[in-house]
């Protein structure tokens, strides 16, 4: 399977973003599948989805760029004087430097 220039498009769905912040505390494919209530291949057929979208090639990936808007959306955050609140929509609409 090809992959796309990192960067190129962005996470747009509530599913997507719920499943991101699963893989990054470490669920389990199954864990997450039970967590949102569904099965484990629909759970792979999302991180294929994700993969795709942002340019990445497993969990691990995954989970590291999730930090890193986490990271980004703190120190904004914090420049700006406010106080950052980690959330899904913390990293909507996130792309890949």
């Amino acid at each position: 399977m090809l992959r796309k220039q990192r960067g190129n498009e962005q996470v747009h769905n509530r599913r997507e973003q719920q499943i991101i912040e699963l893989v990054a505390q470490g669920l389990t494919n199954r864990d997450i599948a039970g967590e949102l209530r569904t099965t484990e291949y629909v759970i792979k057929n999302h991180l294929r989805t994700i993969y795709d979208k942002l340019g990445l090639w497993n969990r691990v990936e995954l989970a590291l760029w999730y930090e890193a808007r986490q990271q980004e959306n703190r120190m904004a955050a914090e420049s700006k004087g406010g106080t950052f609140r980690p959330d899904s929509s913390s990293i909507a609409g996130s792309e890949i430097s």
